[in-house]
């Protein structure tokens, strides 16, 4: 089996197209089929299904998937630590949630990249369903994510800081106006939310459930910036990180609920697999990322 082989599959499995793979790996498509079939071969059994112009992995392609990423991604590790000296260079690719992104990170950046010029960076949406398979496979080296805690035996977690979370609306809104909103409030009411399997919006889910309440219509939103204009817009209540809204608090566009039920405050984490190499860049951000944001923010108090 080839290292050429491996990179072949890892790229045609993304793709699904011979033609735009061989474009990938600057060879022709007949080489692309021709080392496909050697390694299908040697294994023996089919990785891919033509099916006239189509191409789907197999279930044996599925299987062998994540072996050949770990493969590739080891022997990428070996050549960036022999090329690696003290100084953090190459690539570093990082998951993260747009909240940790856009109100989090812009200061670690800044001084990031002041100083190390030479670490490429590149970021990713964190998915928390996929983050184990990402880190293992090497398509992620460290992941920022919102969540109390990740029990998984292959990632290590260290917490970072704990958000302070906060359910608000427009202040013409009749509950921005009680001197303590308890959950059964919420009945009937408009929420708008970050999408299932956010840990926030996890957490207000389990408290409406235990405590029998429906609320109104649910829209769910992939972008916190969005859900924030629509809760000034007047559209329904809104559950998001204090430092998100933290400006139109100040400016009076939006007020916060006395909420007195349980806490939706989470911690934020940053994790990496236990068999990661540590590059001289990932230890240098995960280190710069913790001393940074480790300090109190007025902003989230």
């Amino acid at each position: 089996m080839e290292v050429r082989q491996l990179q072949i599959f890892r790229i045609l499995a993304e793709e699904l197209n011979f033609t735009r793979t061989a474009e990938k790996v600057h060879t022709v498509q007949s080489n692309v089929t021709a080392q496909i079939r050697s390694l299908e071969e040697e294994l023996g059994v089919p990785l891919f299904d033509r099916l006239g112009r189509r191409v789907t992995l197999t279930d044996a392609g599925r299987r062998f998937q994540p072996f050949a990423d770990k493969a590739l991604e080891a022997m990428e590790q070996g050549q960036r630590a022999l090329r690696a000296g003290a100084e953090p260079s190459g690539p570093l690719r990082i998951g993260s949630p747009e909240t940790i992104v856009t109100y989090r990170l812009p200061p670690v950046l800044r001084i990031f990249r002041q100083r190390f010029p030479h670490v490429e960076l590149s970021f990713r949406p964190e998915l928390t369903e996929t983050l184990a398979a990402e880190l293992e496979s090497g398509k992620l080296d460290l992941v920022l994510c919102m969540c109390d805690s990740v029990s998984h035996p292959s990632l290590v977690s260290v917490q970072v800081r704990q958000e302070k979370i906060l359910l608000c609306g427009h202040p013409s809104h009749p509950l921005t106006r009680k001197s303590a909103v308890r959950p059964a409030d919420l009945e009937g009411q408009n929420l708008l939310l970050t999408e299932p399997g956010c840990g926030y919006r996890n957490k207000l889910d389990r408290i409406l459930t235990l405590q029998n309440v429906r609320p109104g219509n649910i829209t769910d939103f992939s972008s916190v910036e969005a859900m924030k204009q629509c809760i000034a817009a007047g559209m329904g209540l809104g559950l998001l990180p204090a430092v998100v809204m933290a400006g139109e608090l100040r400016r009076g566009k939006l007020k916060a609920l006395r909420w007195t039920g349980p806490s939706f405050d989470i911690d934020t984490q940053i994790l990496w697999h236990k068999d990661k190499w540590i590059s001289p860049a990932m230890a240098a951000f995960r280190d710069l990322v913790m001393q940074t944001l480790e300090s109190r923010d007025p902003a989230a108090a």
